[in-house]
């Protein structure tokens, strides 16, 4: 993984000190809230409905032992011992006090952490594949070009101030497991007829008030011209995105109106104009930083079986064990949702927990993954068994990846002062509801998203199931979506129609299911058989 060099390590100190300054003059009422609020922002501290809550910036999803370990220690020190991982591979902790924000700021330093660009209108933290690296279908590792994106555009100059917040995604397979065309910009690292590598341009995709996929803008863009080109779609975007609206200040409301060809036609008339500037990187610099990601050392001849003696294991090795590149060695993702718990969350000692097991098995590196899990990237299939029991003793080993109960949900009304109605509360129900085992392995891949509000923190539109909060005159109600996906094969979901109590569309989602059981030919998923039947079985059967 990517160390910091002598530029990022006075950066962030240089960030903290400032920030140190501006919230004690805050404190002393030196600065107003109004004053103060852009600047707190920066530092990703938001004022949430009962505390501040801080937004811990996870590159790509990426860090180690020492990392995870820190994130324990803040969780114990300076909140209320847990911590909660985000759709965005970022963390968030939820009951800061402003005093200590730049403690905290300082501590995230020693271990090459930070929270710069978690919020605001700049590029945000850019987002990868949780599997880069170890993945079997993949092109390529994508996280050296997330990570030329970062050092891109970390402070630019030009993209500190955008119309709106900007989101880039960055994987090489043609498996989306960081729904990268709901991004601003989706990039895909591909390698065209010569066996070049270079990157395929998506843009104006996006979630919130108006959900819209993102548009092929650039088939190929080599690998000297990136930059130059990232450079080109911004500032098209800088130049005409709107600043008079804020819900039409997304870049994807810009490429409606101008149309995708008229964009990429821009795009392209300004890159040429950027290219001449020079500032795409050496192939030697690329190479430096791709050595930070070389593959570790992974044995040869690694036992590439498993005893799956135990029912319980094998339960979770299908549901919860990927495969890895390297012959011998597996990806394990440990799931952050055990029926009746809060999606994401994790507690001082289990984040501990998994960083003592990434670095006893796992070369010392953990994934924050976009469905709100983390995942240990190489572990030799030698080692499953013992990793499963440690992760059965720490409460983290539930087998239900990517099943019913593996549920994204944001932290709603709990916390959020955007929010319209709790996202918490539900998600526990729904798990409960369908919390045996046997029955969501036999409902199989169905993916399920909860959002507090239009913002849409919880990916709805992308749910197979999505569940809005909206506020009914002053009663929180639940409007019910069907068909979306974030994968490959990208799709946002329709409205069944009028909204629901908490405990009415948790019924609503059972007759659904039971639709799909009914009409479900064999190895078809949920999605698969929403597409094929259409919305009306599923809303006579949930309307009646």
């Amino acid at each position: 993984m990517y160390k910091y060099d002598e530029y990022d390590a006075s950066i962030v100190a240089a960030r903290v000190e400032e920030f140190r300054d501006q919230v004690q003059r805050r404190l002393a009422g030196h600065l107003t809230e109004d004053q103060f609020k852009p600047l707190r922002l920066m530092n990703g501290l938001y004022l949430q409905l009962h505390a501040y809550m801080l937004r811990v910036a996870v590159p790509y999803g990426t860090l180690d032992s020492r990392q995870m370990h820190m994130l324990a220690h803040i969780a114990r020190k300076y909140d209320r011992g847990y911590g909660h991982f985000t759709t965005r591979q970022n963390l968030q902790y939820n009951w800061i006090k402003l005093e200590d924000a730049p403690d905290i700021l300082a501590e995230l330093a020693t271990v090459e952490m930070h929270a710069i660009q978690t919020s605001g209108n700049c590029i945000r933290n850019i987002s990868s594949d949780q599997f880069a690296g170890a993945a079997a279908d993949e092109v390529t590792d994508p996280r050296p070009w997330a990570e030329l994106l970062r050092q891109w555009s970390t402070f630019h100059p030009e993209f500190s101030y955008l119309p709106r917040k900007f989101k880039i995604a960055v994987i090489a397979s043609d498996t989306d497991r960081a729904a990268m065309r709901l991004h601003d910009i989706g990039i895909q690292i591909v390698r065209n007829d010569a066996g070049d590598l270079g990157a395929r341009i998506h843009a104006g995709g996006g979630m919130g008030r108006t959900p819209m996929i993102a548009h092929l803008i650039k088939d190929f863009v080599p690998f000297a011209d990136f930059v130059s080109y990232l450079e080109a779609c911004l500032r098209v975007y800088n130049r005409h995105g709107r600043r008079d609206n804020i819900y039409k200040a997304r870049i994807k409301i810009l490429i409606h109106a101008l149309g995708a060809e008229e964009y990429a036609r821009q795009v392209e008339e300004e890159f040429q104009a950027v290219k001449a500037l020079g500032i795409d990187p050496p192939q030697a610099e690329f190479d430096r930083i791709a050595a930070h990601f070389a593959p570790p050392a992974f044995e040869a001849g690694a036992v590439d079986t498993v005893d799956r003696s135990d029912p319980d294991f094998a339960v979770w090795l299908d549901q919860n064990v990927h495969a890895h590149k390297a012959p011998g060695y597996a990806v394990v993702t440990i799931s952050l949702k055990p029926i009746g718990g809060i999606p994401g969350d994790a507690s001082a000692d289990q984040i501990d927990a998994m960083a003592d097991l990434a670095e006893r098995y796992s070369f010392d590196e953990l994934r924050v993954t976009h469905a709100q899990n983390i995942v240990l990237p190489h572990v030799r299939k030698a080692d499953l068994y013992a990793v499963w029991t440690a992760l059965r003793e720490a409460g983290l080993a539930e087998a239900n990846l990517d099943l019913i109960s593996d549920i994204i949900a944001c932290p709603g009304l709990d916390y959020c002062s955007l929010a319209n109605a709790r996202s918490i509360p539900l998600a526990q129900k729904i798990s409960e509801r369908f919390g045996d085992p046997a029955r969501q392995r036999d409902l199989g891949e169905l993916k399920l998203k909860i959002s507090g509000c239009i913002n849409a923190c919880g990916h709805h539109h992308a749910g197979h199931i999505g569940i809005l909060g909206v506020d009914r005159k002053g009663t929180e109600n639940y409007q019910l979506l069907l068909g979306g996906s974030g994968a490959e094969d990208v799709s946002l979901a329709d409205i069944t129609g009028p909204g629901f109590s908490e405990d009415g569309v948790v019924d609503a989602i059972e007759r659904a299911t039971d639709v799909y059981v009914r009409e479900r030919t064999p190895g078809e998923r949920f999605v698969d058989t929403y597409r094929r039947i259409g919305m009306a079985p599923f809303k006579e059967a949930i309307y009646g």
